[in-house]
């Protein structure tokens, strides 16, 4: 054949777009296995993290196996779920992207029509027990919403009372640096710890992101990121959203 002929360079380009394909294919099959352990390995990172227990990858199926004492799934109506799933296998994101952000969205302002719409989604919300070196409770609540730019999501988690921030953990895929994607530092994460979501008479407050600063004596209120609004009402609205449907848990347990 003719290397200089446009049949050789056409059959040549195939040939090598077929097996650079076969060997991208090849490298993905050959890395998924290790990919996955890698996420799930972050994720006990990051369910940790919120209670302020640092470790790394190779430590954390070992601490995730120590301190998380349980792990539960409820419903929309905060009412333990008779399911095989364990909550670590819950995929908020997904869910959450699967339809229930289009229902809090549509539905925010109708609560029981809420409930029964996410019931009726079979919609998941996992909890983990953690007990930490000092003998005592915290319970881990996943938090999934929007920022500016994207998903945000996080852990928030709460102590023995059920009531007090004993702990946060955030992050987020696109949020603006220096603005919005300050939410997962550690200034931001730290004013949490003290705070309520319920007040003396055990009504549901939850914590607020407040632009301009909270105060120091404000148990329901945080200090919002400077020039990060957008995210710093995503926080805010996915607290709020999120704790709600575990406030029937948390006040009859």
């Amino acid at each position: 054949m003719n290397t200089n002929s446009n049949a050789y360079t056409l059959i040549f380009t195939a040939i090598m777009v077929i097996v650079v394909s076969v060997l991208l294919v090849s490298v993905k099959m050959g890395t998924q296995d290790r990919q996955k352990a890698n996420v799930k390995k972050e994720k006990m990172q990051n369910i940790l993290s919120s209670v302020g227990i640092t470790v790394s990858p190779d430590q954390a199926q070992s601490a995730f196996d120590k301190y998380i004492v349980e792990q539960i799934v409820i419903d929309a109506k905060g009412q333990l779920k008779n399911s095989e799933i364990k909550a670590f296998d819950v995929d908020v994101l997904k869910e959450y992207k699967s339809g229930l952000n289009s229902l809090y969205k549509n539905l925010n302002s109708d609560p029981s029509a809420l409930t029964n719409a996410l019931l009726e989604k079979n919609a998941n919300y996992p909890l983990f027990k953690c007990k930490t070196d000092d003998g005592k409770l915290n319970y881990i609540i996943p938090l999934i919403g929007q920022g500016l730019w994207g998903p945000i999501w996080g852990y928030v988690a709460l102590g023995e009372d059920k009531n007090t921030v004993t702990g946060t953990s955030f992050d987020h895929k696109t949020e603006t640096p220096g603005l919005g994607a300050e939410i997962k530092e550690t200034f931001f994460e730290e004013q949490w710890i003290g705070k309520q979501i319920f007040d003396g008479s055990g009504t549901f407050k939850s914590i607020k992101v407040v632009k301009g600063g909270a105060g120091s004596s404000n148990l329901h209120g945080v200090d919002a990121i400077s020039g990060g609004t957008i995210t710093s009402n995503g926080v805010s609205e996915m607290v709020e959203r999120t704790l709600k449907i575990y406030e029937p848990f948390l006040k009859a347990s």
